[in-house]
Parts: structure tokens; sequence; C-alpha cells
């Protein structure tokens, strides 16, 4: 808790809003996406769903392959508090349902179904998109799927490492990166998946500053021959493989 706030505070005094951002690709990105302000009625679907989650109390037993909650070490939970703590909260699926409007990235992958908050969001930007969607625990994976059913979402159930090794997909659009937030696994995964990215793939790492470890892990992929651009905004961090940009870091506010 203390590192995350302590970092929070180093995040503050580096950050900028658009004024501090000369690239044209990063700039577009940032005013016509992190910081559009439309109203998009699909909004209203994202905040239903989260409100008939935080009402759910149907318990659920986890099994929890990663470092596990920082706010319980219960194995059996009730929906509502899966929501409340460990879901993605309504700001960021709306950015993350502009994200995959402004990509429209046609394959995408994501590490962590959890309640399908994100996964949603993801489809809801661009109904067109073919989502694989992977998650540790089968009891959570089977009530995500019964809620967020769709024939353009893949729900995938396993260790993320064994689940990776059996996929065909040559490659990703747009990967989020939502489980199991550990050096040694942030890594493993990375190094996987490099392979399937493109010239115009973005990465998504979930919790950079959860732990000195996954702060760790953020700063050698930054500094990954492989990635050019990247954007810190504090609870993700953006990576870009983009060729015709020279290498730059961006620390932005949302």
């Amino acid at each position: 808790m203390w590192y995350s706030l302590l970092a929070y505070i180093r995040f503050l005094f580096k950050s900028t809003n658009q004024h501090g951002v000369h690239s044209p690709f990063v700039y577009h990105l940032v005013t016509q996406c992190f910081y559009d302000k439309t109203k998009y009625p699909e909004y209203e679907i994202l905040k239903t769903y989260r409100k008939a989650l935080l009402k759910n109390n149907t318990p659920i037993s986890i099994t929890d392959l990663g470092p596990g909650s920082k706010k319980t070490a219960s194995k059996q939970r009730l929906v509502s508090e899966i929501a409340k703590t460990s879901g993605s909260t309504l700001k960021r699926t709306q950015l993350l349902f502009r994200l995959s409007r402004y990509f429209k990235s046609p394959a995408v992958l994501e590490l962590g179904t959890s309640l399908g908050l994100a996964t949603q969001a993801l489809h809801l930007g661009h109904r067109h998109s073919k989502i694989t969607t992977i998650e540790g625990c089968p009891n959570l994976s089977a009530f995500t799927k019964s809620q967020v059913n769709n024939e353009n979402i893949c729900f995938k159930t396993g260790d993320f490492s064994d689940v990776l090794e059996t996929l065909t997909q040559p490659s990703f659009d747009l990967v989020f990166f939502d489980g199991n937030h550990t050096q040694e696994a942030t890594m493993a995964y990375f190094e996987t998946l490099l392979p399937k990215a493109h010239n115009n793939t973005l990465f998504i790492f979930d919790d950079i500053y959860w732990s000195k470890g996954m702060t760790a892990a953020w700063e050698t992929i930054k500094n990954h021959p492989k990635v050019t651009v990247t954007i810190d905004t504090y609870f993700w961090g953006f990576v870009f493989f983009r060729k015709e940009q020279a290498k730059e870091h961006f620390t932005v506010r949302l």
C-alpha cells in the first residue's frame, strides 16, 4: 500500500497532459481517446452490468493462480465482493471502451477475465473484434461466460502460461495483461507474446505500480529493444512497437 502511494506521488510530479506530448501519434491518442469526454450510450451498458454484479451475492470458490487479492485471503467470495475489490472500475472500463473504439483491433487477447468488466468494454468498443480471454479460476470463468456470452468472445480457462502455449492465433492487435501481478509472471507473459506482436500492436499492462516487482518488470519492458513508445498512466502502462518512431517514454495524467 505504502509503495503504491509513494509511487503515485512521484508519478504526479513527473506526469503531464497533452501539452507535454510532442509525438503526433501519442498526442492524437491522448486528445482523441484518453481525454474524449463524449457520453457514449455504451457507458450505460457498462454501468448497468457493474451495478448488477455489485448486487449479486452468488458465492464463488476461487482458485487464484497469482499473488491473490490485497483485500482478502478468503477462497470463498461473493460476486459482489469481487466486483467491488478486484474488478475494473467504471472509469477504467470506459477508457478500455474508448481504446477499443479508437484502435478497432481485429484480434484481442485478455489475460485475466475475472467478472468480464474489461472483456465487455473491449467488446462494446469494437463489436467485430475477436476476443480471446483467459481466466485461471474455472468457477469464475464459467460464471462470467454465462453473463457476457458472445460469439466473438472465446473464453479459455487455465494457467496463463499453459493456455498461451496452445493459442494458434498468429498475432494480436491488442493485449491486456490483467492477471498474476508478479514480476516473474509478467515478464514471462511478455516474452511469450512478443512474437505475436506486430508494428501496430498495443500491449496494456495493469497495475504497473502494484509492487516493486511489477515496477521493475515495467522498467525492463520499457527498455526492451523491440519497444519504441510507452505511456505511463500510473495504473496502466501502454507499450507500442512502431518502428517508424524513435524510442520515447511518456508519463500522462488521466
